[in-house]
């Protein structure tokens, strides 16, 4: 500093901090749908196969066709079909951010699994994807509705919700949900039933397209159009329970 003159020689350090904005497009939800409704993602989907094994221990499944009708079945008439129209309302509410008709639709899903085992199967599987949803995918619209739903949650509804909350198309959350439930089937008819990868993946082809059909029909309906006629599947569940040997929990 010049001693003549009083000037100070001040040093100033810019810093400059560069931030990535991830730009949501169809693209990017369709990974995001991708990695939510993973084998790898931790809901514990592996460990349930939703009365198959009681269907292949009293042998309505014994090959790949017989494994064909029953999932086309499940799909169309049963737990498919309803898990694909209670993911649309969910989806509905989180759009609107109406939590009071999310709550209604958790009851619901909850009060149609027919067993306890079933009821274990979707309230397990949701209160994990949740809670995985929510460090992985952290969206304040989420985390406001995840405040309603603090006691068990059905994963077809908590997946609707998280899509519809993160701006995801819900004709496409319904689909990839109604994949992703046929997928979990086939891959538990891989161990339980005599079933080669080769025509458990034929069968997965094959009911690709009916999948796509019931998304573009049921994305847009509402839960008057709930209903099932699987009976046999229903009441194979119960009989599961006390099944002498088995691998998985339903």
């Amino acid at each position: 500093m010049p001693a003549a003159t009083g000037t100070a020689l001040i040093t100033v350090t810019i810093i400059t901090v560069t931030c990535t904005l991830t730009i949501r497009t169809p693209m990017i939800d369709a990974l995001r749908l991708m990695a939510w409704l993973s084998p790898t993602y931790p809901v514990g989907a592996f460990a349930y196969s939703h009365g198959l094994e009681w269907a292949v221990e009293c042998g309505d499944v014994r090959d790949a066709d017989t494994l064909a009708e029953w999932l086309g079945d499940v799909l169309e008439r049963g737990a498919g079909r309803n898990d694909m129209i209670l993911c649309a309302a969910a989806h509905r509410a989180a759009e609107t951010g109406g939590g009071a008709d999310l709550i209604e639709t958790n009851e619901l899903a909850l009060a149609l699994a027919p067993s306890r085992e079933l009821h274990l199967e979707t309230s397990q599987q949701g209160r994990s994807f949740l809670d995985a949803t929510l460090r992985a995918w952290p969206c304040p619209a989420l985390t406001v509705l995840a405040d309603r739903l603090t006691a068990e949650v059905a994963y077809p509804v908590v997946v609707g919700a998280a899509a519809g909350a993160h701006g995801v198309a819900r004709e496409a959350t319904v689909a990839a949900y109604g994949l992703a439930f046929v997928q979990n089937l086939v891959s538990a008819a891989l161990r339980v039933a005599p079933v080669g990868q080769s025509a458990g993946t034929a069968v997965l082809a094959a009911l690709t397209p009916r999948v796509a059909a019931l998304a573009r029909t049921l994305h847009s309906g509402d839960l008057d159009a709930l209903g099932s006629a699987t009976l046999r599947l229903d009441l194979g569940s119960f009989r599961h329970e006390t099944q002498y040997s088995r691998i998985f929990r339903s």
